[in-house]
């Protein structure tokens, strides 16, 4: 259901009828402090098919967590107090998302009354969904202004991760960390896990003693009492609530910006995103002020299923980053480039993930442009390209491969493909050419202004171009184009094709090498970056002979690699080739690294090339330390039938 009436929809098509995206606490600056927000004005629509959540009638405001981080028992407990308004006066229930609470108890209070302890409520909780979890319905009185909620979570909960001491680095204390996103912070506290929702959050955390509990928010101090006191004063969607725990270290970058990582890693973490203040900087000049006081990254452990999380003011980071040359360090672009897309303008549902995903990888390649030069960047679009064009080969049907996704997506994670990232970043290409970069960007600066903590749709997005942009130019842009990139599946006719000469040079070498003219050796790949590397190893065409498989080994020592990037391109080709020499690393890096990017793949490409027998072998060695979230997508790929 859309977020607007019809006639408002009909609206925004014709007036596109015209013309031809160290183990401390760190204070924060005071020139850095950022002030509350004002709120948005409310939603009235329901939109969101992935939440129980009756945010067009009741909306959460803010929720303040009493936690205790209990480790033995691998879960969370304490009490979550929630701040609401009303949209619509006559509401008599506030409903709210759950996935495996338990709901010890829930009490109704009145918010003007600090004194009053609470009345014990009614209340329901129905029978869980396997996506969605469970609704729990409170009745409201009339004098009703927040509600307490006792509750633990889950020893299985997809939302944290649980680590043993054997399981870290430093083999001495246990670690967890969350994963919010798309659904899954549900799993950690009752909420309106919707990301058209924006609330405030508070905590206060009780870690074991030699712990630091970080969280997406302002880090407070260990107070006389043993506990430790969390602000975020901005108003965030759901997903972007997060946690750590562990033997956590803390080493500045600058004043506002550092990274906290287990010791193994500090140092290099430090050193690898070094150039993290260069790229906020150049956001800035491009896209308006950071607005979240400090930015800090946090280098997980290797299970960490994702590359990284926009998590606000504390970036959560894979340890498949640190390859010693800072070549990787567009992720880092990525995630802060979500300060503005996404973390500041987010989707108001998943089927408009484009809105922050897209928008985060034009701005994440705009910064690579503005500080490592236009080559960089067009090597990154192509490489991208590359990635789209799989996608969508591979999309398990059309409407997936649209930029705004069909209403009967079966789960968000549905949205997180290549198409909401590159297909989003290229459109964003598209119109920037179209109307010309210095309009464009004053557009973006001021897109990312007035839709600031505010949830938006594709249509608002479009009226905004419309109103902004198109009336003044417009010749620029048809309806039939803007509907091939938004609504219709599938490449579209303008899409840019990036063109690279180090990218050429790579080609002409491997075409020589191929054709037997030269040796492995013989390839020029002093200078080569990663991406020139990647090119190189993704361009391999079917049918390499095991002798050429030996010699590109025996030259660059391919398998075993270090650089995370090269080394999955490399075992996807061995896997495809049937090279064995390659099989005791891959078990290796599997056994070893998390990241959903590469051990999706490499599952599927083991079982797809006749190796389902020694992926499963491996998979049941390297699956206690996975994510849930991971284990959950392999499962699925090499037991789809259970």
């Amino acid at each position: 259901m859309s977020i607007f009436k019809p006639a408002l929809l009909g609206a925004c098509v014709l007036t596109f009828s015209i013309g031809a995206c160290g183990n401390q606490q760190v204070a924060e600056p005071a020139d850095r402090q950022v002030a509350p927000v004002e709120r948005q004005a409310p939603v009235i629509v329901k939109d969101d098919k992935f939440t129980y959540a009756n945010y067009d009638e009741v909306r959460v405001t803010h929720v303040d967590l009493n936690l205790d981080v209990n480790f033995d028992d691998k879960i969370l407990d304490g009490t979550a107090t929630i701040d609401f308004e009303r949209v619509a006066s006559a509401a008599t229930t506030l409903v709210l998302d759950t996935k495996d609470l338990s709901i010890r108890s829930v009490a109704t209070l009145n918010g003007s009354n600090p004194t009053n302890p609470g009345t014990g409520n009614s209340y329901t909780l129905d029978d869980a969904d396997p996506v969605l979890g469970s609704k729990l319905t409170i009745p409201l009185t009339d004098d009703t202004t927040q509600v307490r909620i006792a509750y633990s979570t889950s020893p299985t909960a997809e939302g944290l991760q649980w680590l043993s001491p054997a399981q870290t680095a430093g083999k001495k204390y246990p670690y967890l960390f969350s994963q919010a996103q798309a659904i899954n912070a549900r799993t950690i506290a009752p909420l309106q896990d919707t990301p058209a929702v924006r609330m405030t959050y508070s905590a206060t955390l009780r870690v074991p003693e030699g712990l630091l509990p970080l969280m997406s928010a302002e880090q407070g101090d260990k107070d006389e009492n043993g506990e430790f006191h969390f602000k975020m004063p901005q108003p965030i969607p759901s997903y972007l609530l997060a946690i750590a725990v562990g033997d956590i270290k803390f080493k500045a970058i600058n004043d506002h910006i550092g990274v906290y990582a287990e010791d193994y890693i500090l140092d290099a973490a430090a050193e690898e995103f070094s150039e993290t203040p260069l790229m906020e900087a150049a956001n800035t000049r491009l896209y308006g002020p950071y607005r979240w006081g400090r930015y800090d990254l946090i280098v997980l452990p290797p299970s960490f299923p994702f590359g990284g999380m926009e998590n606000p003011r504390l970036s959560f980071m894979t340890p498949t980053l640190i390859a010693g040359d800072k070549s990787l360090t567009n992720v880092v672009a990525h995630e802060l480039a979500h300060s503005w897309s996404g973390n500041l303008v987010t989707n108001s549902s998943w089927r408009d993930a484009w809105l922050n995903e897209g928008f985060t990888s034009y701005v994440e390649n705009r910064v690579m442009e503005d500080l490592y030069g236009k080559n960089r960047a067009v090597m990154e679009q192509a490489l991208g390209l590359e990635d789209l064009k799989r996608d969508v080969r591979e999309a398990a049907r059309p409407e997936l491969t649209q930029l705004k996704l069909p209403a009967d997506i079966a789960h968000p994670d549905d949205a997180f493909t290549q198409v909401a990232y590159v297909k989003g970043q290229f459109f964003l290409m598209f119109l920037e050419e179209r109307f010309g970069r210095a309009e464009f960007d004053a557009f973006l600066k001021n897109y990312f202004d007035k839709f600031a903590f505010q949830s938006i749709t594709t249509e608002d997005f479009i009226k905004y171009l419309h109103d902004q942009l198109h009336v003044k130019n417009p010749d620029a842009l048809t309806r039939e184009e803007l509907d091939e990139w938004v609504y219709r599946p599938g490449l579209p006719a303008t899409i840019a094709n990036p063109q690279s000469d180090a990218f050429d040079n790579v080609a002409a070498q491997s075409a020589s090498w191929l054709a037997g003219e030269i040796t492995a050796s013989d390839l020029q790949t002093a200078n080569w970056s990663t991406h020139e590397w990647l090119h190189f190893l993704n361009g391999l065409p079917e049918g390499l002979t095991q002798m050429q498989f030996a010699d590109l080994d025996q030259a660059f020592s391919l398998t075993g690699t270090q650089n995370a990037e090269t080394a999955y391109a490399w075992y996807m080709q061995a896997i495809k080739g049937g090279y064995e020499p390659a099989l005791p690393a891959l078990d290796a890096f599997l056994m070893s690294v998390g990241r959903g990017k590469f051990i999706y793949r490499l599952y599927a490409a083991l079982k797809d090339n006749g190796r389902a027998e020694w992926a499963e072998a491996v998979y049941k060695k390297a699956r206690p330390g996975y994510h849930p979230i991971a284990q959950r997508r392999i499962d699925g790929i090499l037991f789809p039938d259970e």
